[in-house]
């Protein structure tokens, strides 16, 4: 038949025309994404010119990801390229998804050198809802915010605090979220946050407590990030000094134990984690200028208290 119809090609001779393995062609046809159009007097299948525009149809819908399910869909017209094409960019945006999760954990677990238990809890904090991330931060919210005798207007700000991790995150926001979830479900860390929130949290018609400054104005970090530079040690008569600019009048007892309570709670992590889960660029890590002023506050109270000491 092949000589009636010099036009037609063999499996073979379309495989060398198309650049495809045989056995590729074969499998193609068999599933009827490339039928042949007539078969030999042997047997043999037989291609034409239309045959191998088809291959190249297919090659390329296969090269985009589409099954040959897709693609004998659409070569037989019972949906179109676009249709498929949509449908499957929603298929690999949650795949991406889903792999960026798993990268992220997988990071996670190597920079800790994680156990095989805690990589199971990462993985499945990592893969909440988002009915399921809301529910923990609004558990979190409830006992370290709840009941603060805080003036109204504060008192709307912290209930509408939200933590959202959004619908497409990049790998830092998942890494971020397992962190920041492992954290707030620490019953010790809400208790330590919920007493550094009484200590620095004005009251109703109040002003702020004297320690508030220390968190809710960066200058005093930027402050003491200045004099660290030049090598002041928090015991020196320069850091005594700049304690008096930056709490003149101040109750530094109460500063003292508004910063200790924050250190404690990891309020500076905390604040980071957060900004991370956001997308958010947020300030540098101040823990050790926090450290380095509680390490100032001791000495100047220590000195006023046994000044020949």
């Amino acid at each position: 038949m092949k000589d009636e119809r010099p036009d037609v090609l063999t499996i073979g001779q379309l495989a060398h025309r198309t650049g495809l393995p045989v056995r590729t062609l074969r499998f193609w046809s068999d599933e009827g994404a490339v039928p042949p159009v007539a078969r030999s007097a042997s047997g043999y299948r037989l291609y034409d010119a239309e045959s191998v525009a088809r291959v190249e149809l297919v090659r390329t819908l296969r090269e985009l990801g589409l099954g040959l399910d897709d693609v004998c869909q659409v070569l037989s017209g019972r949906t179109t390229v676009a249709e498929v094409a949509n449908a499957h960019v929603a298929a690999l945006d949650a795949r991406i998804r889903s792999l960026k999760v798993s990268r992220a954990v997988l990071s996670t677990v190597a920079t800790r050198g994680s156990t095989a238990e805690e990589t199971a809890l990462m993985n499945r904090l990592a893969r909440l809802s988002a009915a399921e991330r809301k529910q923990i931060i609004d558990e979190f919210k409830k006992e370290v915010f709840d009941g603060l005798d805080v003036d109204a207007d504060l008192r709307d700000r912290l209930h509408t605090f939200s933590i959202e991790l959004p619908d497409d995150p990049t790998p830092e926001q998942v890494d971020a979220w397992i962190e920041l979830a492992e954290l707030v479900r620490d019953p010790g860390f809400r208790a330590r946050l919920r007493t550094w929130m009484e200590l620095n949290t004005p009251a109703p018609g109040q002003g702020r407590p004297p320690g508030a400054s220390i968190w809710w104005a960066r200058h005093v970090v930027q402050t003491v990030a200045e004099v660290r530079e030049r090598g002041v040690t928090p015991e020196g008569p320069e850091a005594a000094e700049m304690l008096s600019e930056l709490f003149d009048g101040a109750d530094r007892a109460a500063v003292l134990g508004s910063l200790k309570a924050g250190i404690e709670a990891e309020a500076e992590r905390y604040r980071r984690l957060v900004a991370r889960v956001r997308g958010q660029d947020s300030s540098p890590d101040a823990t050790e200028e926090l450290e380095w002023l509680a390490r100032a506050l001791r000495a100047a109270d220590h000195t006023e208290v046994d000044p020949a000491g």
